[in-house]
């Protein structure tokens, strides 16, 4: 496995990757399907904030961050997703993505990265646990997905 910048090239794959998350899981509370063209998008105008992890040339997961808050007293805090394809949890990915991703943030002057983890995702809760996030918030019923109402855990590591 190795975890290197995205390119748009990879945005296909990063869909077929993030689509199933967003259309089966409660792992992320947006319902809209990512399209290819706003993948490819983001990739471009993030450069090495979009990491992909592959294996033998196909991506397995990706990490990025993007602005938590407008404005700039917000500008050294940034807010993350990493997804992986369901055969890559539990194999590192995930950890080598976010350590690469944080490498950039620290390079770019980032001072803290803040993780939304659904309440529904106790897994997800003890991954960002792992890599040394603290939980700093727990916002009761502040999402809402597949008829019901869910917690959103805010996660927060300095860098």
């Amino acid at each position: 496995m190795i975890v290197r910048p995205a390119r748009a090239g990879d945005a296909a794959a990063i869909a077929a990757i993030w689509n199933p998350i967003i259309d089966d899981t409660a792992i992320t509370f947006t319902t809209a399907p990512k399209t290819e063209a706003g993948i490819a998008a983001d990739v471009a105008a993030r450069g090495a904030a979009f990491q992909v992890a592959e294996t033998d040339g196909t991506a397995i997961g990706f990490a990025t961050y993007f602005p938590f808050r407008g404005g700039p007293g917000y500008a050294r805090t940034m807010e993350h997703s990493v997804m992986l394809a369901p055969e890559a949890r539990g194999q590192g990915a995930g950890r080598a993505l976010m350590t690469a991703l944080e490498a950039v943030a620290r390079d770019a002057g980032i001072h803290s990265l803040i993780g939304g983890v659904s309440g529904e995702n106790p897994e997800g809760v003890a991954f960002h646990e792992r890599l040394g996030f603290k939980e700093i918030a727990r916002l009761p019923e502040v999402g809402f997905k597949f008829g019901r109402w869910m917690d959103l855990v805010l996660m927060q590591k300095m860098l």
